[in-house]
C-alpha cells in the first residue's frame, strides 16, 4: 500500500475513533504506531514509540506546563482568588449590567493565575450567578456572560493552548503570551460591548446595582493584593525578559506558595491536592503532546502534508479564502472536539499550508487559540456551558445557558473578522 493512502486512511481512521469518544490519546497514538509499522516496519515504529515520550516529555519548553498549572492550583486552593469577583463588582458594578460585566472582568484576572478556561468559569460561577440571581438578572444573560468570560482563560497568559502551539510551530512562546495578552484583553472588550447591546436592547433583563464609594473600592482592590502581587511578579519579569516561560511558571509557583504560607491560607491538605490535580492535568497533556508528535511522523512519512499542500494549491485558493477555510474548520471541530485535541490533531496538516503562503505563525496562533475557544462555549459540547449549567443547576436550565450565549458568540465572531482584517498589518 501507498504511503500516501496509508496516511489518508490513518486520517480517516483517526477523526472516526474520535467520533466513537476514544480518548484522544488513544487515538492519536494507536494510529500513529499503526500507520507508522505499515509505511516503514516494526522496528521503525517501535523505536519512535519508545524515544518520542521521552524526548517529548522532556522537552525544556514543556515542562512550563505542570509550573503554570501548580500556580493556578496553589492560588486556588489557598483562597487567592476568592476576592477577583468582589472587586470587580465594586468598580463596575453601578454600569449596565454591570455584574455580568464584573463577572467577565473577574474570569480575566483568574485567567492570569490559572490558564484554565473551565477553572474559569467554575470559580467565578460559583460566586456571580447566585449574586446576579438575587439582583433579578435575566440569568440566561447572566450564566452566558460567565461561560463566556471563562474563554479568556485560555488566551491571557499562561495559556497552556499557547504554550503547545509554540511548541509544535517553533514560535516564541513569550511573544505568543505578549499578543494573547492582548487578544483576551480585546475579547474581554468584545463582550463587555455584548452586556451593554443586550442592556440597550432591553434593560430590565441586567439591572444596575447600587454604586460603591471610592473607599469601598480601594479596600477591595486592597484585598486582592497576593494575586495582583502574583501576577505582576510573573508577567513582569515574564514581558520584560528577565525570565524564560519555564522559568516564569516556577518562579509563579514558588510565589505562590510564599504568599499562601504568609497569609495562612495554604494548608498541608491544599497543597497536597494542588500537587495532584497538577500531575493528573499534566499528565494528560503530556500524553496528548506524545500523541501529536507521533502523528506529525506519520504525516511526514506518508506525505500527507505535501500531498495536502498541493491540493490547497491547486485549488488557486488566495490566502483570505484559505483562512476563512481554515476558520470554518476550527468552528466546526471546536463543536466537538476539546480544544488541545483539536489544536494537535490539526497542527501538522496546517503548518506547512502556512508556509506556502507566508502566513505569519504568530498571528496565525493567536487566531487558533481564539477559535478553538469559541468551541467551548457553541453547542452540542460546550464544555464550559455544561460547566456553568453545573454550578448553577437550581437557577437556570441548560437550553437557557446556550440562549444566553449567542450574544457572546456573536461578539467572538465580531473579533475573529477584525483579526483577519487587520492580518496585514502585524
Amino acid at each position: 500500500m501507498e504511503p500516501m493512502t496509508i496516511g489518508i486512511l490513518a486520517l480517516v481512521a483517526l477523526l472516526g475513533l474520535i467520533a466513537l469518544r476514544v480518548p484522544i490519546a488513544a487515538a492519536l497514538i494507536g494510529v500513529s504506531f499503526l500507520g507508522i509499522w505499515m509505511i516503514a516496519g516494526i522496528r521503525p515504529a517501535l523505536s519512535m514509540l519508545s524515544t518520542i515520550p521521552y524526548t517529548t516529555s522532556a522537552s525544556w519548553t514543556l515542562s512550563s506546563i505542570p509550573m503554570f498549572l501548580l500556580m493556578g492550583y496553589i492560588a486556588y486552593h489557598s483562597g487567592l482568588t476568592r476576592g477577583l469577583f468582589e472587586a470587580a463588582r465594586v468598580w463596575w458594578g453601578w454600569m449596565p449590567g454591570g455584574l455580568a460585566i464584573a463577572s467577565l472582568a473577574g474570569a480575566s484576572g483568574f485567567a492570569a493565575v490559572s490558564g484554565s478556561s473551565v477553572a474559569c468559569s467554575a470559580a467565578i460561577g460559583r460566586i456571580a450567578v447566585p449574586e446576579m440571581a438575587r439582583q433579578g438578572y435575566n440569568l440566561s444573560i447572566a450564566t452566558g456572560s460567565v461561560a463566556a468570560g471563562g474563554t479568556i482563560g485560555a488566551l491571557i497568559p499562561p495559556s497552556i493552548i499557547l504554550i503547545l502551539y509554540g511548541i509544535q510551530a517553533e514560535t516564541s512562546i513569550n511573544q505568543l503570551f505578549l499578543g494573547g495578552l492582548f487578544v483576551g484583553l480585546a475579547s474581554l472588550l468584545f463582550y463587555v460591548a455584548a452586556v451593554l447591546i443586550v442592556w440597550w436592547r432591553n434593560p430590565e433583563s441586567l439591572p444596575r446595582s447600587t454604586a460603591h464609594s471610592m473607599g469601598d473600592r480601594w479596600r477591595k482592590t486592597a484585598e486582592i493584593w497576593p494575586v495582583l502581587l502574583l501576577i505582576v511578579a510573573v508577567f513582569g519579569g515574564l514581558f520584560t525578559g528577565f525570565f524564560t516561560a519555564t522559568e516564569a511558571g516556577a518562579f509563579g509557583s514558588f510565589v505562590a506558595i510564599l504568599i499562601g504560607l504568609a497569609r495562612r491560607s495554604l494548608s498541608w491538605e491544599g497543597f497536597k491536592e494542588s500537587l495532584v490535580d497538577t500531575l493528573l492535568s499534566g499528565g494528560a497533556l503530556f500524553i496528548i503532546a506524545i500523541g501529536a508528535n507521533l502523528f506529525t511522523r506519520l504525516v511526514a512519512m506518508s506525505g500527507l502534508s505535501m500531498q495536502m499542500g498541493l491540493f490547497v494549491e491547486g485549488l488557486g485558493l488566495g490566502t483570505f479564502a484559505l483562512l476563512l477555510a481554515i476558520v470554518v474548520i476550527y468552528l466546526i471541530l471546536g463543536m466537538f472536539l476539546e480544544p488541545i485535541g483539536a489544536l494537535l490533531l490539526t497542527l501538522p496538516l496546517f503548518l506547512p499550508i502556512l508556509a506556502q503562503h507566508g502566513i505569519d505563525k504568530l498571528w496565525f496562533g493567536l487566531l487558533v487559540a481564539k477559535l478553538l475557544e469559541i468551541g467551548m462555549i457553541t453547542p452540542p459540547v460546550g464544555l464550559n456551558v455544561f460547566v456553568i449549567h453545573s454550578v448553577a443547576r437550581d437557577y437556570v436550565r441548560l437550553e437557557q445557558v446556550f440562549a444566553g450565549i449567542i450574544p457572546f458568540i456573536l461578539a467572538d465572531l465580531a473579533l475573529v473578522a477584525c483579526m483577519l482584517a487587520i492580518r496585514g498589518l502585524i
